[in-house]
């Protein structure tokens, strides 16, 4: 079973969002084996909240339900649990690293390939900023998913 962590600041905007659509593309895809896909975020604000309903509401315009998560925060376990830790930015990315190198396991790293290689914050956005969000998710997830099955 391959494993998936996508991991964001608070836990309610990008990675919600990128665990559903992630596991959403995989499934239309077919893909082959089995997954275990799952969000955190670095910061513990959010713990046991649902996504934030901006996220709710992109992930769902295109037939996506995150409703029923709830934010959680990254532990040293899950550097042991997950395959592949996955970082919104670079600075999640540079708190996964410290923890890591804490904690040993999984290497965490940027989860898009892409010349700019963050997505950005909507929190303080409007609903451009979600939806500009989902379309980098999306393509992300995609190119995720073609690495996996390679």
């Amino acid at each position: 079973m391959t494993s998936i962590l996508f991991v964001c600041l608070g836990n309610i905007c990008r990675s919600p969002l990128a665990e559903g659509v992630f596991r959403a593309v995989a499934d239309k895809s077919g893909h082959g084996g089995p997954l275990r896909v799952d969000s955190a975020g670095t910061g513990a604000w959010h713990v046991g909240n649902p996504p934030d309903p901006r996220s709710v509401e992109v992930a769902a315009r295109h037939g996506i339900d995150i409703s029923r998560q709830k934010a959680r925060q990254v532990t040293d376990d899950d550097f042991h649990v997950f395959d592949h830790i996955l970082a919104m930015d670079p600075d999640n990315l540079a708190h996964l690293k410290r923890m890591q190198a804490r904690s040993g396991g999984t290497l965490p790293r940027l989860f898009l390939e892409t010349p700019d290689r963050a997505v950005p914050d909507p929190y303080y956005d409007g609903a451009d900023g979600f939806e500009q969000v989902y379309r980098l998710i999306e393509a992300g997830s995609l190119a995720l998913l073609d690495r996996l099955a390679r």
